[in-house]
């Protein structure tokens, strides 16, 4: 089992309950982005892949790399479609879980929305980032990481 962070767009405070859960758990931990990462020294179970510059580099590799049974963070609905239904555990970073029945809409939601902006239309966006979401975010994770650690053979 392993932790998957598409760290491109993660806030920080995001990536700090992932460090502290990947090292209480002894649960390998990566964090995949197009730009290099400094990890945190101290935390042997953290690791890191940079991808090629470009779009969705992140998410493919995500997608091509992650298995049933593994955890995955991200805010990007489309990769979230994709590694759902491989079985992987998926949560945004404001601790939204999405799942074999909630990503069809959420799907349709997000390109009904895109096609919005690509008209001009100004559909506004998340609220700031705050505890209220960090918290969310952190009993989200726990109970992610809890049931697929129990699912394991």
């Amino acid at each position: 089992m392993k932790l998957w962070i598409d760290a491109d767009a993660a806030p920080l405070a995001v990536k700090e309950i992932c460090y502290r859960a990947a090292d209480r758990l002894k649960l390998e931990t990566v964090l995949v982005a197009n730009q290099r990462l400094q990890l945190p020294p101290g935390y042997p179970h953290l690791s890191s892949v940079r991808v090629d510059s470009g779009p969705d580099e992140a998410d493919r590799y995500i997608a091509e790399h992650a298995e049933s049974g593994d955890v995955a963070v991200t805010a990007d609905i489309p990769l979230a479609a994709l590694l759902v239904p491989k079985g992987v555990a998926v949560i945004d970073p404001r601790g939204e879980v999405y799942t074999a029945e909630s990503i069809g809409e959420r799907l349709s939601v997000r390109n009904f929305m895109d096609d919005l902006r690509s008209t001009g239309v100004q559909t506004g966006g998340h609220a700031p980032y705050g505890p209220r979401e960090k918290q969310a975010f952190a009993n989200a994770l726990d109970r992610a990481l809890t049931r697929a650690l129990r699912s394991r053979p």
